[in-house]
């Protein structure tokens, strides 16, 4: 579904030659996410100067916020190297040997889904993390013997979207954590001028604001959005980007000024029509709606949550006042009463 596509948060492979292009070098080039920005900048900064890696990092929140941004630009102001790994990817500990035996002094290794990380691979990462030693097991039952292999220091970068997923010993094993939240719209706005300016796409105050409204507070999305929104006035507009033009795109796209998009207001209406607001649990509403229960729980319920349109509570889904009047409906009396 292209609705899907646009609003997902997840990177896509369309995404990545864009990403590139428009990922920030530097802390001064972020724009949001200011405080850990700031704490980040000066531990850099202190380590470098000290001639030493950085202490491992993890860096949890929603996709498309910045995680992988931020590990770049880390590596960027350490002048060091960086090696990209997913948890999935890691299946064998020799996969994860060698990446490891093949870092430099001070390089980044950033493991993104590292929740997804297999226990035994978490077992080898350990030392690696603590000792900067990999012990490798030589050998089979009682003539086994560990080897072990000195590593240099380096930096692991972890980023997942599921903290609680994350063992405590692993977890325990990072120096500092920061949590990225959802962008003001402020902020996106100055992401969205940046974009267009680097892509070299002429767009006025009006129709910036008007993207960076719809974003879902995600500058992915926000990215996404001003590409589909350049390729529709290339066609349609003769290349002029206006709010008019933005709004007829975004239109197209079945993305209203919230940012909910076709399946947002399914969702919500499926919730308010057929289980009178609720409580419906997630089974329930995935078969009501035909989408998947991880799709709900992912993409689209965070989003309402944070709009205050949906509310979570142990018997189930909630519709809330602000979905009755996204929806242009009257809030049944005893909507409270099932908080």
């Amino acid at each position: 579904m292209l609705e899907e596509n646009i609003i997902e948060p997840k990177e896509k492979e369309e995404d990545k030659v864009l990403d590139t292009s428009l990922r920030p070098k530097a802390f001064a080039d972020f724009v949001g996410q200011d405080k850990i920005k700031e704490h980040l900048a000066i531990s850099t900064l202190a380590a470098k100067g000290r001639g030493e890696p950085l202490e491992h990092v993890l860096l949890y929140g929603n996709p498309g916020l910045g995680k992988t941004t931020l590990a770049h630009i880390i590596a960027n102001e350490m002048a060091a190297g960086i090696r990209i790994a997913s948890g999935p990817s890691l299946e064998r500990v020799g996969d994860l040997a060698a990446i490891l035996s093949n870092l430099e002094s001070g390089d980044v290794l950033f493991i993104d889904e590292i929740h997804r990380l297999n226990r035994t691979i978490e077992e080898v990462l350990y030392p690696a993390m603590e000792d900067f030693a990999l012990d490798i097991i030589i050998g089979k039952g009682p003539a086994a013997r560990t080897l072990r292999l000195d590593l240099p220091r380096f930096t692991i970068i972890g980023a997942t979207t599921r903290l609680s997923l994350l063992s405590s010993p692993l977890r325990d094993r990072f120096g500092a954590t920061y949590r990225l939240n959802y962008y003001s719209n402020e902020d996106l706005e100055k992401i969205v001028r940046r974009s267009a300016a680097i892509l070299g796409i002429k767009i006025d105050g009006e129709s910036v604001a008007e993207i960076a409204r719809r974003t879902r507070f995600t500058p992915r999305i926000a990215n996404r959005l001003l590409k589909r929104v350049r390729d529709f006035a290339e066609v349609k507009t003769n290349g002029i980007i206006n709010k008019e033009a933005v709004e007829a795109a975004l239109a197209m796209l079945e993305i209203d000024h919230l940012g909910l998009d076709k399946v947002d207001r399914e969702i919500l209406e499926t919730i308010v029509r057929k289980f009178g607001g609720g409580p419906v649990g997630i089974g329930t509403l995935a078969a009501a709606t035909r989408e998947e229960e991880a799709t709900i729980e992912e993409v689209y319920e965070p989003f309402l949550i944070q709009m205050g349109m949906l509310s979570r509570t142990p018997r189930g889904r909630i519709a809330t006042p602000n979905a009755y009047i996204h929806l242009r409906l009257q809030p049944p009396p005893n909507l409270f009463d099932k908080n």
